[in-house]
């Protein structure tokens, strides 16, 4: 059977490459006309026509479908359609044409997957290939929630689910898969302060709310010092602290603090969120004040299926995509919601430039190469193939 899906994924990636300058055109028309999360469904329309396959709607602006074998099990590989609100920087003739901007790599892995679609209808699969084309990653509500919660991917036959994503400290022409833990499982904390203002020259007739916020924001570091086991990472970073409207003599009534909450597990955050509250609710109430603490918890923590990281790697170095260290961090990505309906993997493809640095993701200046179209196509080519031996050798 490996010989055979070893000669499927070569053919495959033959096949895709007489479609590659279609792809790069892709990218740039994609990149240069980006939408933010809820407002997509201009690019999943283009990514629909393009494939020329017929999908079915989903969590409003998405879209799945099947290709290949009609009955039994499928392969799911996940494209993100969401731009951010960023505004671009990079200087290129396609740069966008409005305020958001593909500061992501959304745009490379949808006009790769466009790219893989379009070969493999070429090609004999000997499972289902379901694209998803996923709203909403970069916001809350997740779309990736949304699909899971459908029941589409089931009612598809999807056994496994693949994604792809760039990443830039990770070298250009190589790949990390790695089974288990990559991404933190994160949510948003919002913490409202509120007590009296007054005059600054007679703040013993107010309980104004500055002094509680600020040291309700320097006291969240220890409380996740205190809860989590330091051999398992967390972290509270503040986004946002805000109290008054500028003057210097108003003693301001609220205070607001905005937060995003990570650590390997979601009970762990849970558990972070709680702390807080106790610790907000003492130091307000030491004030005068009173504190409303409010979690939205956001991804679970996203784990990579050992049965298919492994045949992963033997399959993506034998098309030329070496085998990067394995890559965790308290990144997060709502494609973990698909690891829990069914084992997936998540793969993160180098885009790393190795003559100058390159901008971090969500930087306005970021901008893949059109070698990151190749990998990342070829990465998903061999998630494909790695789960089709899963899914035959009955361990998916």
């Amino acid at each position: 059977m490996r010989e055979n899906l070893q000669q499927l994924a070569e053919q495959w990636v033959s096949e895709f490459n007489k479609y590659l300058s279609d792809v790069v055109e892709l990218r740039k028309q994609i990149h240069s006309s980006p939408f933010v999360s809820g407002e997509e469904q201009p690019t999943t329309d283009l990514m629909i026509e393009t494939m020329s396959v017929r999908l079915e709607p989903v969590a409003q602006t998405g879209a799945v479908g099947r290709i290949g074998p009609t009955e039994g099990a499928s392969i799911g590989i996940r494209g993100e359609l969401d731009a951010l609100p960023v505004t671009e920087e990079t200087g290129v003739e396609w740069s966008s044409t409005n305020d958001a901007m593909h500061a992501c790599g959304h745009d490379v892995h949808l006009a790769a997957l466009a790219g893989v679609i379009r070969a493999a209808k070429n090609l004999d699969l000997p499972y289902g290939l379901v694209p998803i084309l996923q709203p909403r990653e970069e916001t809350y509500p997740s779309g990736a929630l949304d699909i899971a919660e459908s029941g589409k991917l089931q009612q598809l036959g999807v056994r496994h689910v693949i994604g792809a994503h760039v990443h830039p400290s990770i070298p250009t022409g190589a790949v990390a898969a790695g089974s288990g833990f990559v991404n933190a499982a994160a949510g948003e904390i919002a913490i409202s302060v509120t007590g009296k203002g007054g005059h600054g020259a007679y703040p013993h007739n107010g309980c104004d709310a500055a002094v509680p916020t600020a040291q309700i924001a320097v006291g969240i570091s220890e409380v996740v010092r205190r809860i989590a086991d330091p051999m398992s990472p967390a972290l509270v970073s503040i986004g946002t602290i805000a109290v008054g409207q500028g003057a210097a003599n108003v003693l301001p009534r609220s205070g607001r603090i905005f937060a995003t909450v990570r650590s390997t597990t979601s009970a762990i955050n849970e558990r972070i969120v709680e702390a807080i509250r106790t610790m907000a609710t003492g130091i307000a109430t030491g004030y005068g004040c009173t504190v409303n603490v409010e979690y939205k918890p956001g991804e679970p923590e996203l784990v990579n299926a050992e049965v298919l990281s492994e045949k992963f790697d033997a399959y993506a170095a034998s098309l030329g995509i070496a085998n990067a260290e394995t890559m965790r961090s308290m990144g997060a990505d709502d494609f973990s919601f698909y690891g829990e309906i069914c084992p997936s993997l998540m793969c993160f493809v180098g885009v790393a430039d190795s003559e100058k640095e390159t901008a971090s993701l969500h930087d306005p200046s970021f901008l893949p190469s059109d070698e990151a179209l190749s990998n990342v196509g070829k990465t998903m080519i061999a998630g494909y193939i790695a789960a089709a031996e899963a899914i035959s050798e009955g361990e998916g």
